[in-house]
């Protein structure tokens, strides 16, 4: 056999290796959570667990309602979405349609590097610094609230969206936005009507992984949240979102006790959330991608 194909093949069986390998993980991780989790409902209800407002995990008997939970969840990743998407979007259309190069290659990177900030660093900002000013400044009754942690998650989640979806606008072939130029439309016309289209993929990629670290994020949460197990009723309510009861309660939970089943309970329903999260934003990624293909 010539010595290329030989590479080629040595090549090929080593990346077959590594994705089988990685699919295990997956597998492992998956299955570890549901023989961990499931036994908690032999002897509680699964609709007491999901729509139960009480969680008092050491009464006796155990009380694991995780419905404030899961919305404190669902609340601060919609309201951080709300806040990342159209600054991350614009962001990169402003670096890949707009700005210098010069100008690209300083603030490109500098954004990455905001992506790379540990989790935890972020946190301790927003413990320090915005939590006095959202008291000081808005009168909130506490500082660690809901609209703490969507901020802190925002600054989590803008680098993720910004920089896939610069790459993104940057794939959009060039001959497009001539052609687009050539027939007589502004540079603004281009940008929404030829290059956004063409690279809604993408975009819709960076939206889906900046939402997935959101909702999976667990030490902005814990420490800017507030660690309220209660429904939220205004902006500035403390909450406990269900990545942060993991994180707290874990190390006190007795080891095969009905508190530690609830809590890979609700790692399961975080699984299952972020699995039909990244299969609904899949598929509308891959639909555009087949109408921008249709219309180009």
């Amino acid at each position: 056999m010539p010595k290329y194909l030989f590479r080629e093949a040595v090549i090929q069986k080593s990346l077959a290796v590594t994705a089988t390998l990685s699919l295990l993980a997956l597998l492992g991780i998956v299955l570890f959570l549901f023989v961990e989790g499931l036994p908690l409902f032999t002897h509680y209800s699964v609709i007491d667990f999901l729509f139960g407002d009480l969680w008092y995990p050491t009464e006796e008997p155990g009380l694991f309602g995780i419905f404030p939970l899961f919305v404190g969840s669902i609340t601060v990743t919609l309201l951080s979405s709300i806040f990342a998407i159209p600054l991350g979007v614009l962001t990169a259309i402003y670096l890949n349609e707009i700005a210098h190069p010069n100008t690209r290659r300083v603030i490109k990177p500098f954004i990455e590097l905001l992506a790379a900030l540990p989790s935890v660093v972020l946190g301790f900002l927003g413990m320090v610094l915005l939590a006095p000013f959202l008291q000081d400044c808005l009168g909130a009754d506490i500082g660690l609230n809901l609209f703490n942690a969507a901020i802190v998650l925002t600054f989590m989640s803008v680098p993720t969206i910004c920089s896939i979806s610069e790459d993104a606008l940057h794939a959009v072939p060039r001959s497009l936005r001539e052609g687009s130029l050539a027939l007589g439309a502004t540079r603004w016309q281009t940008i929404i009507r030829v290059v956004m289209p063409a690279a809604l993929s993408g975009i819709g990629t960076a939206i889906m992984l900046g939402m997935s670290r959101a909702i999976g994020e667990t030490m902005v949460v814990l420490m800017c949240a507030g660690g309220g197990g209660i429904l939220p009723d205004s902006l500035f309510s403390p909450i406990r979102p269900m990545p942060a009861s993991i994180a707290a309660e874990m190390a006190e939970a007795p080891f095969g006790s009905d508190h530690y089943h609830a809590l890979f309970a609700i790692g399961i329903l975080l699984f299952l959330l972020t699995l039909l999260f990244n299969i609904i934003a899949s598929r509308i990624a891959e639909r555009h991608r087949q109408v921008g293909t249709s219309s180009l």
